[in-house]
């Protein structure tokens, strides 16, 4: 089908330049991702699972930034495999943004992910988990819904430098309804994100991991979980905030042993369930009766370091704008409404038709793109750039960031966050 990528050469930067952040606000080991960076533009035109134009064909090939012409739910019947050196860019969607539902999304090396949502489905294999982020180097998510995993929301196992930041992730259901397992990975950062209704694994952190200043929300059985294994991890956790629900018992942290060496600092933990945020400081002693052997400094230095908000105004940071929020489905603003009632509402629940399946979403209409570099005509033209011209999208400035990334970081709503 004509038109639908424009097929460009990748330009690398010169050696006097320094690659700049994956987009500014970047933060973390994952930071540095360049996803697809000066590589094609592929437009996703509907809303199919396969063929020219989906989805899953943007993704099949490398070295690409991805964005929609089409706002939707894309539903889709098999697991699908991002390839390597991709750029997703959710926030190009019109209408009411991008859903990917029913299967499992796994993904490679150098990926940077913005503002999409990603919702597994009880027809999912058993051990399925809807985002897999195994064995690869260099990956951001950011802003990202994640949901419904049968095993867990997300597998993260023998990879390292993957950030997520301001995600969402809920909702796991049957068999396990757990939020993540991150499994003997090094130089993970989880800072932002809002953990909920997920029975426990908020996450698990096997890892080398730097988890800062999260909301973890309605677990059942435990909030975050230790490595509890035979080999070291060492888990830095500063400024969280743990919410009890009406599913939780007290358990914020649990499943430590004497290998995980964790430092902790300005954590909180709400376990009243009175429907205000009036917490507790976490202090050595939880830590030490969940088993967990602690340090006198934290581990883990990433490439950008995570700007660090105290607990109380990051619950806040995360409540605005963790998830695909530039315009909220039904399914995370369920979410949010829940964590607001700071104890009141939430469920941990078994199949998404529990709470009203995949909700429909409107699809838009793309602004026009004259010669599909990705980048709209109007802000071509209020910015200098030719909207006969596909070669000048990709064109890096001194900062680093190709015209195309200048624009999808304009996109109004985009510092919902506090960050670009």
């Amino acid at each position: 089908m004509p038109g639908i990528f424009i097929l460009l050469f990748i330009i690398p930067l010169r050696a006097s330049q320094s690659v700049p952040p994956a987009f500014p606000g970047a933060e973390g080991f994952g930071a540095l991702a360049t996803g697809g960076r000066g590589g094609e533009v592929y437009h996703v035109i509907n809303l199919d699972d396969s063929g020219p134009g989906s989805f899953r064909d943007a993704v099949s090939q490398p070295n690409r930034t991805v964005v929609f012409d089409i706002g939707g739910v894309i539903n889709i019947t098999s697991r699908l495999q991002v390839a390597a050196n991709i750029t997703i860019a959710g926030q190009t969607a019109p209408g009411d943004g991008v859903t990917v539902y029913g299967e499992r999304v796994a993904f490679s090396d150098n990926t940077i992910v913005r503002h999409m949502r990603f919702h597994g489905s009880i027809t999912m294999p058993r051990g399925g988990c809807t985002v897999i982020i195994d064995n690869l180097k260099n990956a951001i998510f950011d802003h990202v819904s994640i949901a419904w995993g049968r095993w867990d929301n997300i597998h993260i196992k023998g990879t390292s430098d993957v950030t997520l930041q301001y995600c969402l992730i809920a909702e796991g259901i049957d068999p396990q309804m757990f939020g993540a397992l991150i499994e003997r990975p090094q130089n993970i950062t989880i800072h932002h994100c809002l953990w909920s209704n997920n029975q426990s694994r908020n996450p698990k952190g096997k890892a080398g991991l730097q988890y800062y200043n999260n909301v973890v929300y309605n677990w059942k059985v435990s909030g975050f979980v230790g490595g509890h294994s035979a080999a070291d991890h060492y888990q830095d956790m500063i400024n969280n905030y743990f919410i009890a629900g009406p599913n939780s018992s007290d358990r914020f942290i649990a499943g430590f042993t004497a290998t995980d060496h964790v430092y902790h600092r300005g954590n909180h933990a709400d376990l009243d369930k009175d429907g205000k945020l009036n917490g507790r400081l976490v202090t050595d002693e939880d830590f030490i009766s969940a088993k967990a052997t602690l340090l006198p400094a934290a581990t883990h230095t990433a490439p950008v370091p995570v700007t660090l908000d105290a607990a109380e105004a990051a619950a806040e940071k995360v409540l605005a704008g963790a998830g695909a929020s530039l315009k909220r489905d039904a399914v995370d603003a369920r979410q949010i409404e829940q964590v607001k009632s700071f104890g009141k509402l939430g469920k941990i629940i078994l199949r998404e038709s529990d709470v009203g399946g995949q909700p429909a979403m409107e699809s838009g209409a793309a602004l026009p793109d004259s010669d599909r570099d990705g980048i709209p005509d109007a802000w071509e033209k209020a910015h200098g750039l030719d909207p006969r011209n596909p070669d000048d999208g990709r064109q890096i400035q001194p900062d680093g960031y190709s015209n195309l990334e200048h624009y999808m970081n304009s996109i109004p709503g985009m510092t919902l966050s506090g960050r670009s």
